[in-house]
């Protein structure tokens, strides 16, 4: 297990640049939207603010969620130890009830103001690809952290199921953010397993019904399951306008206005997170 958490950030580092060259290549290949705005003006930040995230996860938190998985292991500490599933059951029960932890984060993300402020900076890029998925305000990074902590020690999670989370937890941020456009029969047999870019795609809409939709980030069943899902974007994947109606202006793309985003005011900041009954959807 040492060297599990030795080769943590070695293990996380292979797969990010993994998969963000495979999506890069893919949205080359087969782009879903027309560019709204050059990567010039978007990926230097987006990119940036990857750096800085990390940076400051590794200052506060210098072991992460798997040095507090194995810090539990070794005290067996939380539910599924209590339980005494088999190691397999209980790396898969972990991963499951860890997504379902992302998810209601999520949620509350957008239901609380103060916390939406944070969560906003992720909504107003201008366009919608794979750098979108790792643009998340350092505040907002460091207590999610926190909430996987608390997650993680309170179910006992095995170190392997929160190494195998963390990995698969972006990846498919990357993938389902990624300005791809699969085939629709492909689409059609995923949606019901695992977030497609065309599902979480609508979550990224400027319409506010369609924001306070399509939470998940992995598994497709928490939507589902908690009634949140919604198919398409009213106005269709082309012609969506992503962001938010308050933070259009191209100079919100710097890195120094994102991160002093939550400082300033969005007349939706008090409603967002209050969404619409909804039929036929």
């Amino acid at each position: 297990m040492d060297t599990l958490l030795a080769n943590e950030p070695v293990i996380r580092l292979a797969a990010f640049a993994g998969v963000l060259a495979a999506m890069v290549a893919l949205e080359a290949l087969l782009p879903r939207r027309h560019r709204s705005f050059p990567r010039l003006r978007r990926w230097p930040s987006n990119l940036g603010i990857v750096a800085v995230d990390t940076l400051l996860l590794r200052l506060v938190f210098p072991t992460a969620a798997v040095g507090a998985a194995l810090a539990a292991e070794a005290r067996g500490i939380g539910l599924l130890p209590w339980l005494g599933l088999p190691g397999p059951v209980a790396v898969l029960a972990a991963v499951v009830l860890l997504d379902l932890a992302i998810y209601l984060q999520h949620l509350l993300f957008h239901s609380v103001p103060a916390l939406w402020r944070l969560h906003r900076m992720h909504h107003a890029d201008l366009d919608f690809d794979v750098t979108t998925g790792l643009r998340f305000h350092p505040v907002e990074i460091l207590l999610s952290m926190v909430i996987k902590l608390a997650v993680v020690v309170a179910l006992g999670a095995p170190a392997v199921a929160v190494l195998l989370f963390e990995v698969l937890l972006n990846a498919s941020s990357m993938f389902n953010h990624a300005n791809l456009r699969l085939p629709p029969w492909l689409d059609r047999a995923l949606r019901p397993v695992l977030v497609t870019p065309d599902m979480h795609r609508v979550h990224h809409s400027a319409v506010p019904r369609e924001t306070n939709s399509n939470f998940g980030f992995n598994l497709a069943l928490w939507d589902r399951l908690f009634g949140t899902y919604r198919a398409q974007p009213a106005a269709g994947h082309e012609a969506m306008t992503v962001g938010i109606e308050d933070f259009r202006d191209p100079v919100e793309l710097r890195l120094d206005r994102m991160l002093t985003q939550p400082l300033r005011d969005d007349d939706r900041a008090e409603t967002l997170g209050r969404r619409e009954p909804r039929s036929g959807d």
